[in-house]
């Protein structure tokens, strides 16, 4: 052990504090509020969907405080537990060469990270969601994506650490200077190929049939001068009861797509709102701003990495012994979200920023109306609380909470 040790231990104690203290803070704030609806939703929501939304909360919350506590624990095993200094040695006996030895030990981390994980993914589908009524999912099904998620990841991976490990090793002082560039660069291709390529591997994306709403749609997106390589139904009712809509994808490549519970949920007004709403990022260049913000943090993320993986220090204050390029992209991505986990608040007041912004887009080129009458549903549907405690959704939440985003539109509306 040494100083960045306990840098490192005070950080994760008081990350994991902060998240059981917010979450225990969440419940007894829903729980007090749950008997009673905001005065701004007593005409559209019923006591009993504001329970739901209440007691699906408490829930999620106390199953997320097991989470960070499972999380704190498993990072510790992985790191001072000796964990990865275990699997980086088993690779190590077979003798193979560096590459190939770096790339089982990256991609065998997260496999194991998985299995080990699984329990609680399907805890979460099998019986949190499936108590509120929202699992649509099945066993197979549920086996048959983690599957493909492997594959995926085994074929797409093996390359990008490749690179990855090249880069650090053949590139001089300032490779991370290289390998950031190298990942903007495979960021831009993925979002380009994800809607065409890949996504369709796990979902049913669909040409919306419905004439008279595909023509409605048409006619929002030439207003708003966005262009489309098609309108398309998403089969989300196969695995989940909650609705969403989105654009995808780069260039020329862009698709509108729309879940089939969403469109179960809505009418043709507050259909066309919510689009309004997701077109207004598009219009607001919200992704544009947001993938540079990105890319501004990863630089600084790289170029802290690229000056730690140099140190002595980094590897031995964290359990290991390895000092190879493959250990420090492991050891970096265990501990970033530790340090990153401050910065919330930060992204969420932007994120929050550019969720009004949308709100105001879509009631200038749609209906503030339609919107307010699409929010109150979907927050039904998807029983998320209309009383979140207002520090906490701060904090977590990037969009804003129901009732300030109607009380905004409202306002913006008069």
């Amino acid at each position: 052990m040494n100083e960045f040790t306990w840098v490192f231990l005070i950080a994760l104690v008081l990350m994991t504090a902060v998240e059981l203290w917010l979450s225990l803070r969440q419940g007894r704030h829903v729980l007090a509020h749950r008997d009673k609806i905001p005065a701004a939703f007593k005409e559209e929501v019923s006591l009993a969907a504001h329970q739901k939304a209440a007691d699906y909360t408490q829930a999620k919350g106390k199953f997320g405080r097991f989470e960070s506590v499972f999380g704190m624990v498993l990072l510790l095993v992985w790191t001072l537990g000796g964990g990865l200094a275990l699997l980086s040695g088993a690779w190590a006996d077979l003798g193979w060469p560096a590459p190939i030895t770096g790339i089982a030990f990256i991609l065998s981390f997260f496999i194991v990270g998985s299995i080990i994980e699984l329990p609680l993914s399907w805890y979460k589908t099998f019986v949190l969601e499936q108590k509120f009524g929202f699992n649509k999912n099945t066993p197979s099904l549920f086996l048959s994506d983690l599957v493909k998620q492997t594959v995926l990841m085994i074929a797409l991976g093996a390359p990008i650490i490749w690179a990855a490990l090249w880069l650090m090793n053949s590139t001089g002082e300032y490779w991370w200077l290289y390998l950031w560039a190298a990942w903007i660069g495979f960021g831009l291709v993925m979002m380009w190929a994800y809607p065409a390529f890949i996504a369709p591997l796990f979902n049913k994306f669909t040409p919306l049939e419905d004439e008279q709403l595909k023509a409605r749609v048409e006619s929002l997106l030439q207003r708003c001068g966005f262009k489309s390589q098609g309108i398309y139904v998403m089969d989300g009712s196969r695995r989940s009861g909650h609705g969403n809509a989105y654009f995808t994808g780069l260039g020329n490549n862009k698709r509108i797509v729309f879940f089939d519970t969403l469109l179960e949920s809505l009418n043709e007004d507050q259909i066309e709102a919510v689009l309004a709403h997701e077109l207004g990022h598009f219009r607001r260049k919200h992704v544009m701003k947001n993938m540079a913000v990105m890319a501004l943090l990863s630089l600084v993320g790289l170029a802290a990495l690229g000056w730690a993986s140099a140190e002595p220090w980094f590897y031995s204050g964290l359990g290991v012994t390895d000092n190879s390029s493959a250990m420090a992209l492991v050891l970096f991505m265990l501990v970033i979200p530790v340090f990153s986990f401050f910065l919330h608040p930060m992204m969420t007041a932007l994120s929050r920023k550019y969720e009004f912004e949308a709100d105001e887009y879509a009631a200038s080129v749609s209906s503030a109306d339609h919107l307010i009458q699409a929010l109150v549903v979907l927050f039904q549907e998807n029983a998320s609380t209309l009383t979140p405690d207002p520090l906490v959704s701060a904090i977590y939440d990037s969009h804003p909470p129901a009732t300030l985003r109607v009380a905004h539109l409202q306002k913006n509306n008069s």
